[in-house]
């Protein structure tokens, strides 16, 4: 088993090289083959033996260099063997494991272009009956689940006469979590206000109701609101001050009235994952709501269930009545339209540690 690191370069692989189609001269290949046809009808006018063996020698590299490039590429099997965490709009490492069957053909040079890498890819040598990883930058423009499906390989090998084109089919999926907003635009709608932060007065668990929430996996039955669980039908859990206090719970309505772009929507999405992610970074635990399901990111459990739940949200045309609570983070484009930018700089959001934060 052979491994080999490829060399990438959006300079000097351009994309503008790919072709739909299964070969391609090249301007080497188009100047070799009139060269050809030229000394080949010279040779024939001529009854020269040696012009007949030019033409023929030049004929013969020509068809050997079409063996050579399908015989290579023909062989080749391609496995995508791990992509790491991936979020829209960034580069996200992932591994090819390609396979080289032939038993004669070594295939050099070979292109791999596809829509989801991030720029082309360039493997300078598959060895015969080898396997070699290597280590390429996909990137995603939309989140949600992404189907990696297929993987386009060019090579000129052997001797550059003519561009040859193989689309080999790939089996693989990636939950793709949304965008996050600029790091600058995040701090400035999402920066915590000094000075809002709810005290604890007190150790332990607290005493005094704070706010209500769902039920979420793990929480203790002793902060069952029984009276409140038992007029919604549902287990209602009561957060106290000090939990309060270091909790963010963000809210997000996935309804979108009918006549909403699906930018808009996208924006929200966004908008709630950037404050997901800046709160987790600030070490604070994140409760999720969201139709049917409420998630819990903290320092004992990870945020990829936050993510992933939030890259796989779908609009929805039917309006679901949730539990918000007073000092929640609220998403939501029930209001049929998206804030204006004067709305933007002025309104404010309050999550449920008290804290505020600029939408």
């Amino acid at each position: 088993m052979s491994a080999a690191v490829p060399t990438q370069s959006s300079v000097l692989i351009p994309h503008s090289f790919a072709f739909n189609g299964v070969v391609r001269f090249t301007k080497v290949g188009t100047t070799y083959l009139l060269t050809t046809l030229v000394i080949g009808f010279a040779a024939l006018n001529t009854g020269n033996n040696a012009l007949y063996i030019g033409f023929t020698f030049l004929l013969g590299s020509l068809m050997l260099s079409g063996l050579a490039s399908k015989g290579g590429l023909k062989h080749l099997e391609v496995e995508i063997s791990g992509v790491d965490e991936a979020w829209a709009g960034q580069p996200a490492h992932g591994r090819l494991r390609i396979h080289n069957r032939s038993k004669i053909w070594n295939v050099r040079d070979i292109v791999i272009v596809s829509d989801e890498l991030a720029q082309p890819v360039l493997i300078p040598l598959l060895m015969r009956k080898s396997e070699s990883f290597f280590d390429v930058e996909f990137l995603f423009q939309r989140r949600g689940r992404v189907e990696l499906k297929k993987l386009d390989f060019y090579t000129r090998y052997p001797f550059g006469f003519f561009l040859k084109k193989r689309r080999l089919r790939v089996s693989s999926e990636v939950i793709v979590f949304p965008r996050l907003l600029d790091e600058r635009v995040s701090r400035e709608r999402f920066r915590l206000v000094s000075g809002e932060q709810v005290p604890a007065g007190r150790a332990g668990a607290g005493t005094e109701v704070h706010s209500f929430r769902e039920y979420v996996r793990g929480d203790s039955l002793r902060h069952v609101h029984w009276k409140k669980s038992a007029s919604l039908g549902r287990w209602i859990m009561k957060q106290t001050e000090l939990e309060a206090a270091r909790a963010v719970h963000v809210v997000v309505d996935p309804y979108k009235p009918r006549g909403v772009e699906d930018d808009v929507f996208e924006e929200m999405i966004s908008e709630a994952t950037t404050l997901v992610w800046d709160a987790v970074r600030r070490g604070l635990d994140v409760l999720l709501s969201m139709p049917r399901v409420t998630l819990r990111a903290s320092e004992a459990q990870s945020a990829e269930p936050l993510f992933r739940a939030l890259a796989l949200i779908e609009p929805s045309h039917e309006q679901v009545e949730q539990m918000v609570d007073r000092n929640s983070a609220v998403f939501s484009l029930a209001a049929g339209r998206s804030p204006s930018a004067e709305e933007r700089d002025h309104g404010q959001q309050q999550t449920a540690n008290g804290q505020r934060v600029q939408p």
